[in-house]
């Protein structure tokens, strides 16, 4: 019997990155609502973080608003005087319309303050990348540069043709120019050219590939890596092959007499040896030695290779091009990356709704969204998440949903069209039905966290 084994500090410390970015999105993002309806002399009855059916943790009136935190954190609100929201106000909507009240304001002021959320968010994530992009630049590996191509991870990767090896020349018909970008583009591409040993290869994807890789790389973490050579940069505590002498800077020439030339070949070997024991030739300091070793869990010797991208450089295994920004160059530049990282989300979302590509097993809820931050905290990686996080919420908030800001955009711009605004029955009604559908599929990502797709 295996028992799973959880580090707690490292969850705890995901679990902070998350609560925390997703506080800063939700409080700016009120923040827009709530400042555009101050402007046009909305009263804003409730500004709180996290929801508080039955009682809040904090409340506390200033003026015509109650600022509070509430105890359950699956986001927050701003309640507007005079509008059909999440509290459902009956009461409140059945009397006569006040002028601070929402409901009495003319179509464009309630179309701006619908939109003032999702335009903090846009703003918020080009302030972000921004800055990060001021504080730390940016680095790229031109796929070019690989000197001994890519090394594929995933054995679907194989299935459609890949190899360790490859130089990945065009995805869809467009250059490849850097290795993150082919990385992303296989999740949503149809095809491929690769260059293996000179010559250029066409590989066809299934239409359910983004759909397997999806599972896959639950399993495997990053599917396309650099292909470096088997010299041992770190060994597990606990790995048999350290005790039996093997030590950082050794390279591993061969597995049971096969030679080995990358990191990446030494898994198909492990895989195929007979029984736990394996005979690991190196080479240290120029002399070659053979060790013989019992293998962990998964047939592992439990060592990994040098990927510290600028020791890389330095072996001349690839090129990495760093950027440096100026304040000032770094907004057009944090405002482009934002297109760019917008673009792409919204490519990723248009296959959810196309079933032969089955990237609906993509859907996760709070534990995907914490485990996208890493095990320690980071802060450029925080900042780089939450500017992306930043985008999503506001494109989700888009859509035309009733319970999202997008749904009452929707309803206002019917109304600004035709000059007939929409009955206030009908308005509840849909707020209800798009409330249920929210939360059908905050339950539905969620629970594919947990147990998966097909799994």
């Amino acid at each position: 019997m295996v028992l799973l084994q959880i580090d707690w500090t490292e969850v705890g410390i995901k679990a902070g990155q998350l609560l925390l970015s997703l506080s800063i999105l939700v409080i700016l993002h009120e923040f827009g609502h709530y400042i555009t309806a101050r402007w046009f002399k909305c009263r804003v009855e409730k500004f709180y973080l996290f929801f508080d059916p039955w009682f809040s943790l904090f409340k506390k009136k200033i003026g015509d608003t109650e600022y509070g935190l509430g105890w359950l954190p699956l986001g927050g609100y701003v309640k507007i005087a005079g509008m059909i929201d999440e509290s459902m106000d009956k009461e409140a909507m059945s009397l006569p319309a006040q002028p601070w009240e929402f409901r009495s304001k003319p179509a464009w002021q309630r179309l701006i303050i619908m939109l003032g959320g999702i335009i903090v968010n846009v703003l918020l994530a080009i302030l972000i990348f921004s800055l990060v992009l001021y504080k730390w630049g940016d680095s790229k590996i031109p796929m070019s540069s690989l000197k001994h191509g890519v090394a594929i991870q995933d054995s679907l990767l194989y299935q459609v043709g890949f190899r360790s090896g490859d130089k990945i020349i065009s995805i869809d018909g467009k250059s490849a120019d850097f290795l993150d970008d082919a990385a992303y583009k296989v999740f949503t591409g149809k095809s491929a050219i690769v260059d293996r040993n000179g010559v250029q290869i066409p590989l066809n994807f299934p239409a359910n590939l983004i759909g397997k890789l999806v599972e896959s790389k639950r399993r495997s973490g990053s599917l396309i890596t650099p292909r470096v050579p088997a010299i041992i940069d770190f060994i597990d505590k606990n790995a048999p092959v350290k005790k039996a002498g093997l030590q950082k800077g050794d390279i591993i020439t061969s597995i049971d007499s096969q030679a080995v030339n990358f990191f990446d070949e030494m898994k198909t070997l492990l895989a195929a040896s007979k029984g736990n024991t394996v005979q690991v030739g190196i080479t240290r300091s120029g002399q070659n030695l053979v060790l013989q070793t019992t293998l962990m869990p998964e047939k592992k010797l439990g060592v990994l290779p040098i990927l510290d991208e600028k020791k890389l450089d330095s072996m001349q295994v690839l090129k990495l091009i760093h950027n440096e920004y100026s304040l000032a160059a770094s907004f057009p530049a944090g405002a482009a990356l934002t297109k760019e990282k917008l673009v792409g989300y919204v490519d990723q979302f248009r296959l959810i709704f196309d079933s032969k590509t089955e990237a609906y097993k993509g859907l996760g809820g709070f534990k995907a969204m914490a485990n996208a931050f890493p095990g320690v905290w980071h802060w450029e990686s925080f900042w780089r998440l939450t500017a992306l996080l930043s985008i999503i919420l506001a494109f989700m908030n888009l859509l035309p949903i009733p319970a999202l800001d997008g749904g009452h955009v929707m309803f206002t711009l019917y109304e600004m069209i035709t000059g007939r605004k929409p009955h206030e029955k009908f308005l509840e009604y849909a707020q209800i039905a798009g409330m249920i559908f929210l939360l059908s599929l905050m339950v539905l990502a969620n629970a594919n966290d947990w147990i998966g797709w097909g799994r």
